[in-house]
């Protein structure tokens, strides 16, 4: 520990290490493993085109929800956040938004990013952006730090991208067959959320798109699922072995295959249905497309609890994932108990991860995980790392400690960026810095053994081994 009196210096090498034996475990054991972001939302055509990027505001603030809403709450005019403000100009509300960030885990992220990409280990702020827009966009623009580069030089072996069940699927076939070189899997992840939103406008549309994606007339509920089947077929010939679900609210109803087929008719005919049969609708299909998974040994993952698009009239301006979203707080345990036993009644319970974006929700989904284990996989069921606004230094050791306290921790697959930005890498080091902490504050508190071979593995299980053994992607 620090003498009392001393002052650390900011974010040196023992950045988020309070103890030796966290630092050991980490430097020894952590630092240098590779990445499995088994979740994320970069783009798969930047990648295999392997975009060349002309300034810092271009990677780093196009389509980053989580700086726009710092940059509003800053008092930042949207001129200068998605308006149409000079890409400098932009950059420089950032820079004098970064100062007023301490105690949010983007200021760190901030100077991760810049330290671990570009060596620039000035504090952002409105005296130092100018130096540090042009160091940054030098190296940008040098040839070396293109969109595979910053994948790379993470040493990331797989990406899961996010990708609609409609989707071609071309710029992942392309990089396959035409960057061998390439050091990494960009692989897919199938996410049919808007084939589940039966009441949502867009939804017969999207039904047109399934027909064509999957070569075949949709006329029927029957016809619907056959589509759903290829599609999940198809990705995993691919590679793809996650999906990827959006439950905003959680739900579950008991069904009969003839009132989902008449709800899925009505749909497709225009007219809305009720609630109760939107939940028998989702829960129907839900349970059929877990079945799926299970046959191809994919993990599912659950997304729950997030209120999204709060704002109508930014909404209206700027579209989805734009920044005005916000926890929810429904209740998620009973459906959610429901739904995971519909599939395991019949022994076609998948892997699965869970996340909720409100984190009094995290001791229901840990003891949920408990319920469902089994099969000889090593922790099949997961509560899964701390989500979006819960992405944070005691947002990660909440869920952290929760996991320990009710279930197996070293069985735990550990982070992932669910990011739009190739710079958030950074973001693993954070959290194997206080996964390393954690466990070695529980050295030093003597509640468990200063066994440095069992902790060096358990670290590096949670830091990358988990998670290469619980997918499988090879």
């Amino acid at each position: 520990m620090e003498s009392r009196g001393r002052m650390k210096q900011f974010m040196d090498e023992n950045f988020l290490l309070d103890n030796e034996i966290g630092k050991k475990l980490y430097f020894e054991y952590a630092k240098d493993l590779p990445i499995i972001d088994y979740h994320c939302h970069l783009v798969p055509q930047e990648i295999y085109e392997n975009k060349q990027f002309n300034n810092i505001t271009e990677i780093w603030l196009y389509g980053d929800h989580y700086k726009w809403r710092a940059m509003r709450a800053n008092g930042i005019d949207e001129e200068y956040i998605t308006g149409n403000a000079s890409d400098y100009d932009k950059f420089m509300a950032w820079a004098k938004t970064v100062p007023m960030l301490i105690g949010n885990p983007l200021y760190n992220w901030t100077h991760l990013e810049l330290q671990r990409f570009f060596d620039v280990y000035d504090v952002l702020n409105e005296k130092s952006a100018p130096e540090i827009w042009e160091k940054v966009n030098a190296k940008l623009t040098s040839g070396e730090f293109r969109a595979r580069d910053f994948i790379e030089k993470s040493k990331v072996k797989v990406v899961c991208t996010t990708d609609d069940p409609v989707d071609s699927l071309e710029y992942h076939i392309k990089l396959k067959e035409e960057a061998p070189e390439f050091d990494c899997k960009m692989l897919p992840s199938f996410r049919p959320d808007k084939g589940l939103e039966i009441n949502r406008d867009g939804f017969q549309d999207w039904v047109k798109k399934l027909e064509q994606a999957a070569d075949m007339s949709i006329s029927s509920y029957d016809d619907f699922l056959s589509a759903l089947e290829a599609r999940v077929e198809f990705f995993n010939s691919i590679g793809g072995k996650v999906s990827d679900h959006a439950i905003d609210s959680m739900m579950y109803a008991e069904a009969t295959k003839e009132e989902v087929v008449s709800s899925f008719q009505q749909a497709l005919e225009g007219n809305k249905v009720s609630l109760d049969d939107e939940r028998k609708f989702k829960s129907y299909t839900l349970t059929f497309l877990g079945k799926q998974y299970a046959k191809h040994d994919w993990a599912m993952q659950f997304h729950i609890n997030a209120h999204r698009n709060n704002n109508t009239r930014m909404f209206n301006e700027l579209g989805p994932d734009t920044g005005f979203d916000s926890m929810n707080d429904e209740l998620v345990g009973k459906p959610l108990v429901r739904l995971l036993d519909s599939m395991d009644k019949e022994n076609a319970l998948p892997k699965t991860i869970l996340y909720s974006l409100n984190p009094t929700d995290n001791s229901t989904l840990a003891t949920i995980t408990g319920s469902f284990q089994g099969g000889g996989v090593p922790g099949k069921m997961q509560f899964g790392t701390a989500w979006w606004f819960n992405d944070s230094k005691p947002g990660m050791l909440d869920q952290m400690t929760t996991l320990a306290n009710i279930g197996v921790f070293s069985q735990f697959i550990g982070m992932l960026t669910d990011s739009r930005s190739l710079l958030s890498y950074p973001r693993h080091e954070y959290f194997r810095r206080l996964v390393c902490s954690l466990i070695g504050s529980w050295v030093e508190s003597g509640e468990i053994p200063n066994d440095m071979e069992l902790l060096g593995n358990i670290v590096q299980g949670i830091s990358y081994y988990n998670a290469e053994q619980y997918f499988n992607f090879s």
